[in-house]
């Protein structure tokens, strides 16, 4: 007898949960799936200005470079995909500094990021996250993780893992 209650008792909230499902569907086009949630920093937000030390000790500013667009590169040493572009990443600065202007943000200000830079004959500016506040401003958490921002200091596109010379400059169009 209570084995045939317990079962009448499922049975009744299956049936129950399965008129719920069927009156209360979500038609709602305003509602959001998880799939659709974009998390951390993207394109069409305003880039989030910073203040970091380059090579020299000299502090540069992202608001100094309004009016030109801008390519932001997360970055380490260590990090072999990031090892991988630079060539790239030096052959567009020397194509294209003109239209762009290219800040390479070290996340491992501790290893020697000078002779990095001079061993792989470097010549775009190279900043130093010595904090990692950058890194936490943008929410980068795999590098390289790459920001286009425009003249007006908009983000236009984020792009995350290395990329071909071929596909920088297609992410600059």
């Amino acid at each position: 007898m209570v084995k045939k209650a317990i079962a009448a008792g499922i049975l009744a909230g299956l049936l129950l949960f399965a008129i719920f499902q069927h009156f209360y569907k979500i038609d709602d086009p305003e509602a959001i799936e998880a799939s659709n949630i974009s998390t951390g920093i993207d394109a069409g937000m305003m880039a989030p200005s910073f203040t970091l030390k380059n090579l020299r000790g000299e502090e540069v500013d992202l608001k100094n470079y309004r009016g030109k667009k801008v390519m932001i590169n997360f970055w380490a040493t260590w990090c072999p995909p990031c090892k991988k572009e630079m060539p790239a990443m030096e052959e567009l600065y020397k194509n294209y500094s003109q239209e762009v202007e290219i800040l390479a943000i070290n996340l491992d200000p501790a290893n020697d990021v000078k002779t990095f830079v001079k061993e792989n004959n470097l010549t775009f500016p190279i900043l130093l996250d010595e904090l990692a506040s950058t890194q936490q401003t943008y929410q980068v958490v795999s590098i390289p993780t790459t920001f286009i921002i425009d003249e007006k200091g908009q983000i236009l596109k984020k792009h995350i893992g290395s990329m071909t010379y071929e596909q920088m400059k297609e992410l600059l169009k």
